[in-house]
C-alpha cells in the first residue's frame, strides 16, 4: 500500500493534546508525514510544504482552507479533524474542490453530555441552591422541595449530536423530555421517547433546560428574558452551546429578579465575561470555564476517532463521521 504524504497543521497544544504518542505512531505507520507538525502562521509563511500533501490532520487551530490555500495544496484529498464544528476552516472553494472532511465532532460530544448529565441531575436535587447558600451564609442550608430524578421534566434546546446522547443517558433516570429542535421529525422524537414541542412551551414546564443548539446567524440571541422569566420556580438553565445563543443582559436581568432560578453557564459571550461582570457575582449564577468539551486526556478520544477514520479511508471503506457540505449547515 502507498501511503499517502500527510501533514498535522494544528495549534501546538493541541496537537500534543489531540495526538498522543500511540496515536501519531499508527498514523506515521499509515501515511507518511514528511515534515515536522506546523501551525496556521507557519504553512502562511512557507506554502510550499503544502505542495506534495494529500492528507491533512489537524483539530483547534486549523487553518482556513480558501482558495489561496488551496492553491497551494493541489494534491489534497482529505482532511481529518480530531476537534468539533468544521465551520472555521471550510469555505466554498473547499466543497467545490470536492475534499472530503471528517470531524471528531462525535467524540467530543461524549464529555459534553457527561458535564450535562451531571449538571442536570445535581439541578434536579437543588444542588447549587444548597452549595452556594451552605458557603454564603456558613450555615446548614434549610431542605426545601425539589424536583428530584424521578418523573421530572427536562428540556433539551436542539438536538444535535450532543443533545441525542444527552437523551440517551438519562433514559434510566425516569424523567419526561422535550425537545425543541427544528430537524427532527415526530418519528424520531418517538424512537427518543421525547416530546417535541414549542421553544416557550419547553421553557414554560421545564424543571432544566439545557441549551444545545449551534450559534448561527437565526440562533444568536434566542434565548431571550422573558423566556427565562417564564421557567417554574426553582428552575435551573444550563448553557453548555455557545454564550451568544442568550441574551445576556436580559437573562442576568431575570436572575436579580428571580432569586429562586439558577443558570450554570459553562460559555458566556463574551469569553470569558468582562471584569466586573454580575455573572461573577450573582448568587444564582455558576460558572465554568468552558470545561464541559474534551480537556486534556479526553482529547485522545478525539485522536484516536481520527486513526480509525484514517484507517477506513485507506481501505475505501465509507467514513463514519464524514462531513457532507448540507451536514456541516447543521452541526454544532
Amino acid at each position: 500500500m502507498v501511503r499517502p504524504k500527510g501533514l498535522y497543521i494544528l495549534n501546538a497544544d493541541s496537537f500534543a493534546k489531540i495526538y498522543g504518542p500511540a496515536e501519531r505512531e499508527e498514523i506515521g505507520r499509515l501515511a507518511e508525514v514528511y515534515a515536522p507538525p506546523q501551525m496556521r502562521e507557519s504553512v502562511a509563511a512557507d506554502p510550499g510544504l503544502l505542495r506534495d500533501v494529500e492528507v491533512i490532520f489537524s483539530g483547534w487551530g486549523a487553518p482556513r482552507m480558501d482558495a489561496a490555500f488551496l492553491a497551494a495544496a493541489p494534491n489534497l484529498r482529505a482532511v481529518f479533524y480530531g476537534a468539533g464544528s468544521i465551520r472555521s476552516f471550510v469555505t466554498d472553494a473547499f466543497w467545490a474542490r470536492g475534499i472530503r472532511v471528517t470531524s471528531a465532532y462525535a467524540a467530543n460530544a461524549v464529555p459534553v453530555a457527561a458535564y450535562t448529565l451531571a449538571a442536570i441531575l445535581f439541578s434536579l436535587k437543588r444542588g447549587w441552591h444548597y452549595l452556594l447558600t451552605a458557603k454564603r451564609e456558613a450555615a446548614w442550608p434549610a431542605r426545601t422541595p425539589v424536583p428530584g430524578a424521578y418523573g421530572s421534566t427536562v428540556g433539551l434546546v436542539s438536538l444535535g449530536m450532543i443533545g441525542r446522547k444527552v437523551c440517551e443517558l438519562l433514559r434510566p433516570f425516569d424523567l419526561h423530555v422535550l425537545v425543541h429542535s427544528r430537524h427532527t421529525t415526530a418519528e424520531e422524537a418517538r424512537a427518543l421517547g421525547v416530546e417535541l414541542c414549542s421553544l416557550a412551551e419547553l421553557f414554560r414546564r421545564a424543571d432544566v433546560v439545557s441549551l444545545h443548539t449551534p450559534w448561527l446567524p437565526e440562533t444568536e440571541g434566542m434565548i431571550t428574558g422573558s423566556l427565562i422569566a417564564s421557567m417554574k420556580p426553582n428552575a435551573t438553565l444550563i448553557n453548555t452551546a455557545r454564550g451568544a445563543v442568550i441574551r445576556e443582559g436580559e437573562m442576568i436581568e431575570v436572575l436579580r429578579q428571580r432569586p429562586d432560578l439558577f443558570a450554570v453557564l459553562d460559555v458566556t459571550y463574551p469569553e470569558p465575561p468582562q471584569p466586573g461582570s454580575p455573572l461573577y457575582t450573582l448568587p444564582n449564577v455558576v460558572l465554568t470555564p468552558h470545561i464541559a468539551g474534551s480537556m486534556d486526556g479526553e482529547c485522545r478520544r478525539m485522536g484516536r476517532t481520527m486513526v480509525e477514520e484514517l484507517r477506513r479511508y485507506l481501505a475505501g471503506e465509507p467514513l463514519q463521521w464524514e462531513i457532507t457540505r448540507e451536514a456541516a449547515a447543521r452541526l454544532a
